[in-house]
């Protein structure tokens, strides 16, 4: 037996699926006995980060990450099992897929484990890549509370504003996908030496000018962690673009003989999926972790999640224009809780894609941001989603939408019959098609139960914190066996606050009125 140092691992050579022991630094080892009373069979290796990556190679998978004990997880909140999994198993992985489901905390997963590799010094800089509505209210929200002892800034804005952030001391570079091309030169040379794309996704398609500047990021030594629940949601054959990220050797030098492997030509233009395209698909895309929301059994009961998706520039210019007239109009007059309530619900109205004039009149804006950001949340749902949307030309927004892309949905609003509402609830309940329920709140907010799904989205808030609470308790009640996730559209001030008041469950008129002033003084 070779002693290395007090803090050990000991390995039974002649077993390599067996550990015998992690020794605590304080322990002297002198000899080691083992089983049958054996000796001399062991080897005492110095548990580093390095070492228990080459005894995972030789077959030692129980050696545990050293993070699992050398670690003190920082932060707000306490870390979920499954989350010390994921984050272990990311330290011992320079490049890799987290495959966890949407909602069981995979920012903070990755944090963890940036932060413990930076203690190390294996890692300097992290630039982690993601959507534009996840950037602030996900990933700076979340590093914020886990690791409030690192620099985390967020390249965004102006061309001038990213480079700045990039060449500053900051630890944490948050930007989304779109900056990578405008401040790609900079990015090179930033000292990045992780790279974690969220909604990897995003980078599926090699031929894009996104994939192919995400690839020039890569040097040989920099660590890249891909982040997806959804890594093939429409085909097999976009699993490619990914592995040839973390993996080229793992996939055909091209896409075609790739795609001849996972997908079978039926006509000139048509490919359907081989029987075996799924076995070939999970070989490819490791390493790989992965948890299903059924799989935490410590995730509380619902989660909620926000996501940012900025207004388009017609959508900003109206809200503008209207926060302005409502805050010269509020200069000079009090204003009542019920006119406050009135003046937002116009606000809510232009931020969710559609403004009602007073003759009736429907004025559309362009909403398609936020359409694509409710297809991706759509996929990533482990069951079906609930969509609540205030405003009845909303609904045939989304609808029509959701149809175009070939989602299945069926919706119930104030001008559906009761009998019409019990079937479409029944079918929503009993059969696998709609995939999708668009509801308005207050045409099915109380009594009726919608289990099947697991996911909520709001396209927008309600004022009435009674509807929000009773809308989320269609999926969240008796019969309901898997997690459940709650998501938040956003884009403007009103919608913010309004889900702020919610979520604290406030709902007397001085709080509206003090959201309202909150909005009108808040550009």
């Amino acid at each position: 037996m070779e002693i290395v140092e007090n803090r050990a691992v000991l390995v039974d050579t002649r077993k390599p699926h067996l550990i015998i022991e992690v020794l605590p630094e304080s322990q002297v080892i002198k000899q080691v006995l083992l089983p049958g009373g054996h000796t001399g069979s062991t080897v005492a290796v110095k548990w580093t980060l390095r070492n228990t990556k080459i005894l995972h190679n030789l077959g030692f998978r129980k050696v545990p990450a050293p993070i699992t004990r050398k670690y003190k997880w920082p932060g707000l909140f306490k870390p979920f099992d499954h989350q010390k999994e994921t984050a272990a198993f990311l330290t011992l992985n320079p490049r890799a897929y987290c495959l966890n489901d949407m909602g069981t905390g995979k920012t903070a997963s990755v944090a963890w484990a940036a932060d413990y590799l930076m203690t190390l010094g294996v890692v300097k800089r992290v630039l982690i890549v993601c959507p534009l509505s996840i950037v602030d209210c996900a990933w700076r929200a979340d590093l914020f509370k886990t690791l409030m002892h690192r620099r985390v800034d967020i390249a965004h804005g102006s061309s001038e504003k990213r480079r700045k952030v990039i060449a500053s001391d900051a630890e944490f570079v948050i930007i989304n996908y779109d900056g990578i091309e405008i401040v790609h030169q900079e990015l090179l040379q930033g000292g990045f030496d992780l790279i974690v794309c969220d909604e990897a996704s995003a980078l599926k398609n090699p031929q894009t000018k996104r994939w192919k500047l995400m690839n020039q990021l890569l040097r040989q030594q920099t660590w890249l962690w891909l982040l997806t629940g959804t890594p093939a949601a429409q085909s097999p054959d976009e699993a490619y673009g990914l592995a040839k990220l973390v993996n080229p050797q793992s996939v055909p030098r091209f896409y075609g003989a790739f795609r001849d492997q996972v997908m079978l030509k039926i006509t000139q233009f048509k490919y359907i999926p081989r029987p075996n395209a799924r076995d070939i698909v999970h070989k490819t895309l490791q390493p790989a972790i992965r948890y299903t929301k059924e799989e935490c059994l410590d995730l509380p009961e619902m989660t909620y999640v926000d996501r940012e998706i900025p207004l388009s520039s017609q959508q900003a210019k109206y809200y503008d224009k209207l926060r302005k007239q409502l805050l010269v109009q509020a200069a000079g007059e009090e204003i009542s809780a019920v006119n406050a309530a009135v003046e937002m619900n116009k606000l809510l109205q232009i931020s969710s894609g559609a403004v009602y004039s007073d003759t009736g009149e429907v004025v559309e804006f362009d909403c398609t941001n936020r359409l694509n950001e409710l297809k991706e949340i759509i996929e990533q749902s482990s069951h079906k989603t609930l969509v609540f949307a205030n405003f009845t030309h909303g609904i045939s927004t989304i609808q029509s939408f959701l149809s175009k892309h070939d989602i299945p949905n069926d919706s119930i609003h104030g001008g559906v019959s009761l009998s019409k509402r019990s079937a479409l609830i029944e079918k929503f309940q009993k059969t696998d098609s709609p995939q999708v329920l668009v509801i308005q709140p207050q045409a099915a907010s109380h009594g009726i139960t919608l289990h099947a799904a697991n996911t909520i989205v709001w396209w927008s808030p309600i004022p009435s914190l009674e509807f929000y609470l009773q809308a989320n308790a269609r999926v969240h009640r008796a019969g309901q066996k898997n997690p459940c996730t709650v998501v938040h559209l956003m884009g403007s001030g009103v919608e913010k606050q309004m889900y702020k008041r919610l979520q604290n469950k406030k709902e007397d008129q001085a709080s509206l009125l003090a959201m309202y002033k909150n909005v009108l003084n808040t550009a």
